[in-house]
């Protein structure tokens, strides 16, 4: 359906009005994935409809949106503008109909995260499910990825967050976000010019730890550890100190720390996967939706089953 709106002054406007959630879950899929063929298998369509579908979506829109490259399709700058608000959008759009389709959960929910996940996703992901299901009580575990999957495994934990190529081979779990893992350090010092590179990480089963070390190896730059810390707050302090460098996400560092890239000397790192596993039950589906919804809503790759 089309709108025409007369203006003596101005020539005709034609407003799309409507734009089908399908059409922008589709775009969404193919502008983070680069392939209408990837997009087509995860919304279970052909690769003739999701091409239709973009099609369409462009013609509504009146721009391009999708341009192919040597490395596939990628977002016009208009598309860049689409990506963004058709997250937040979809992300709303999922919530509303979760909200009124999930049957009401009361009960006590034990839910599993790593500290930093907690810090910067948790708050608004349990507004949203503490609106939605108000009877639920949710006790957060805050450990290191390797331990809540063991509290999992034991039945301790109904849900939980952890970073991803810590689970064990077989296990299904699903990939919530994927983004850049970079180096962190000092805005104080010049800890990372030091030979070795003094480390501070967890412990050596950690996903982010051998992501460092395999990087700084394949760079051929040597490194001690220094320190060891089972948190993130622990090995921002000290790192604050100036007596290492650790590892962690790009988002909401603490004042004094700066992010150290190849202009700095360091190697680059793998992405980082946010991944979630859950025991059955209509209490961790609830919560499993709202914290896809809440990780959809961010920059990055978001949901996909591993």
């Amino acid at each position: 359906m089309k709108f025409r709106i007369s203006n003596a002054d101005a020539a005709m406007i034609t407003i799309p009005v409507g734009l089908d959630p399908d059409l922008l879950r589709s775009f969404v899929l193919v502008a983070e994935g680069g392939s209408v063929t990837r997009a087509a298998l995860r919304v279970g369509r052909t690769q003739s409809a999701v091409s239709m579908q973009m099609r369409r979506l462009e013609e509504a829109l009146g721009k391009p949106l999708l341009l192919r490259g040597p490395r596939g399709l990628s977002p016009t700058p208009h598309g860049l503008w689409l990506l963004d608000r058709a997250r937040r959008l979809l992300a709303m759009h999922d919530e509303i109909v979760t909200n009124f389709r999930t049957p009401e959960i009361s009960g006590h929910i034990r839910l599993g995260s790593p500290d930093d996940y907690a810090l910067l996703w948790l708050p608004e992901i349990l507004a949203g499910f503490a609106e939605a299901h108000p009877a639920a009580e949710v006790e957060v575990v805050c450990l290191p990825s390797n331990d809540l999957l063991k509290c999992f495994d034991k039945g301790e934990l109904d849900i939980t967050l952890f970073s991803g190529g810590n689970e064990a081979p077989g296990v299904q779990v699903e990939t919530l976000w994927r983004g850049p893992l970079r180096w962190v350090g000092s805005a104080a010092h010049q800890t990372h010019l030091m030979r070795p590179l003094p480390l501070v990480l967890s412990h050596g089963g950690c996903s982010w730890r051998i992501a460092a070390t395999n990087a700084l190896g394949r760079a051929g730059m040597p490194w001690r550890m220094a320190y060891s810390s089972a948190s993130q707050t622990g090995t921002h302090a000290v790192v604050l100190a100036g007596l290492g460098v650790t590892v962690g996400l790009s988002r909401a560092l603490p004042t004094g720390l700066r992010l150290l890239g190849a202009e700095d000397g360091m190697p680059d790192l793998p992405d980082l996967e946010i991944a979630m596993t859950r025991h059955p039950g209509a209490a961790a589906e609830a919560l499993a939706s709202h914290m896809r919804n809440g990780f959809r809503s961010q920059p990055g790759t978001a949901a996909r089953a591993a």
